[in-house]
């Protein structure tokens, strides 16, 4: 009787497993449950000059790219020289002694790839001792360039964006071509070979002013949808100023837009939008813009989210102002919309520098609730400086949550010394 009762409990467990396992979907890439903590984690370690510009997460590694040279651990007791990309170990901030691939340049862009790789983007003409002009592949945590990625080459300008979909590389900036293709300011390259893939073209053109480029690009986690941000003000033949969705298969413009950056902000800015992050799920974006100008009406110095769904215009949903200041990085997570950058308040559509009525302090970083675009609760603070130029979620690992990845220019994040890049785990 014992054992057919534990046999009988047995199966019973396992048809339950079997039901949770198969109702319960995977989380979408970057989807968190809940808002991270406002105290961030003493593990990382501390970039001590430049600015941190773009972060990525390879599997259990944190790759870190910018204009720096030196980097110390945690407890500050060892430093390290470490030209313009390290990389270090989730959970105990180790830096890594490998990963020392020192472009002769500023990476300005970073995107996980596949086998344990990550693609870094700039304005470089070399890594790890090869020719990569503005594009490489490197392994992680060897830090060598991946011999089969032949990297041809931006023509006439430098990498500032990169997104990876499966086999599929995306590179935008401000070039007018790759390896002697015309391809203005963003094109799609093979991610094992670096070949360049003649059946995407999303004919960025008709800059606002100054020379054509794209400040950031944003990938569905389906692949299929690109978002681009950049001085152009037609894609495909179609209008698109400044925001464009577009088909990551072919670069065609989708029958999707706003005209809500069409307005000029400061006549200095050939284009304001300086971040982009799409849902977990898809269903919307939200842009975040400098600009120098306030009031209630300019999308200068906001947050802003459009649901993605449906064709022809869409206005936003909603705007959060923040009275004049730039935002300059986003991270979408479904919990929260993560905002960093100069700002000093939110909720602050009639300040002008100031805090106007309503405005909450939040200074150089800040979250949203996506619903309302209301300033949520969360408020750890960080020493302005230029602003973060950088926020990337990362997954839970052994011994740690999941969490929130920010880099930037200072070295003050929750009342605490973290040299330009720290995390806030959930």
């Amino acid at each position: 009787m014992r054992r057919r009762c534990l046999v009988l409990l047995a199966a019973v467990l396992a048809t339950v497993l079997a039901v949770v396992f198969t109702a319960t979907p995977a989380a979408a890439t970057g989807a968190q449950p809940r808002v991270v903590s406002d105290r961030p984690a003493s593990w990382t370690p501390h970039v001590l000059d430049g600015t941190v510009y773009a972060i990525a997460v390879v599997g259990t590694e944190v790759v870190v790219g910018g204009d720096f040279t030196r980097v110390a651990t945690a407890d500050r007791s060892t430093t390290l020289s470490r030209h313009g990309l390290f990389a270090f170990r989730l959970g105990t901030g180790e830096i890594s002694s490998s990963f020392t691939p020192t472009p002769d340049g500023t990476v300005r862009a970073l995107a996980a790839g596949p086998d344990n790789t990550v693609y870094a983007g700039g304005d470089f003409s070399t890594v790890g001792g090869a020719g990569h002009r503005g594009i490489a592949q490197l392994a992680v945590p060897s830090g060598t360039p991946i011999a089969a990625f032949t990297s041809p080459g931006v023509d006439g300008g430098d990498v500032t964006a990169v997104a990876v979909h499966g086999s599929a590389l995306y590179v935008g900036g401000s070039f007018t071509g790759v390896d002697g293709t015309a391809r203005p300011a963003l094109a799609k390259l093979s991610g094992t070979s670096g070949a360049l893939d003649t059946n995407f073209n999303a004919g960025l053109a008709q800059q606002r002013s100054g020379r054509l480029r794209l400040e950031k690009l944003a990938i569905t986690n389906d692949g299929a949808t690109l978002a681009a941000a950049g001085t152009f003000t037609r894609a495909g033949g179609a209008d698109r100023n400044q925001l464009a969705l577009l088909s990551a298969a072919s670069g065609a413009a989708r029958n999707w837009y706003t005209t809500a950056y069409v307005p000029d902000c400061h006549a200095g800015y050939n284009t304001y939008l300086r971040g982009v992050d799409f849902a977990p799920d898809g269903s919307y974006l939200v842009v975040v813009t400098t600009g120098h100008q306030a009031g209630d009406k300019a999308m200068c110095n906001s947050a802003a989210r459009f649901d993605t769904g449906g064709t022809g215009a869409h206005d936003a949903v909603w705007v959060n102002r923040t009275g004049g200041n730039s935002l300059f990085a986003v991270a979408v997570t479904g919990a929260a919309v993560y905002v960093g950058g100069h700002e000093q308040w939110l909720d602050n559509p009639h300040g002008d520098k100031s805090a106007g009525p309503g405005a909450v302090s939040r200074p150089g970083i800040g979250a949203i609730d996506p619903t309302t675009g209301k300033a949520l609760a969360w408020n750890p603070t960080r020493s302005r400086g230029v602003g973060v130029q950088s926020m990337v979620t990362y997954p839970a690992g052994s011994g740690y949550p999941g969490g929130l990845l920010v880099g930037s220019d200072t070295d003050q994040l929750g009342h605490e010394y973290h040299g330009r890049i720290g995390a806030f785990p959930l």
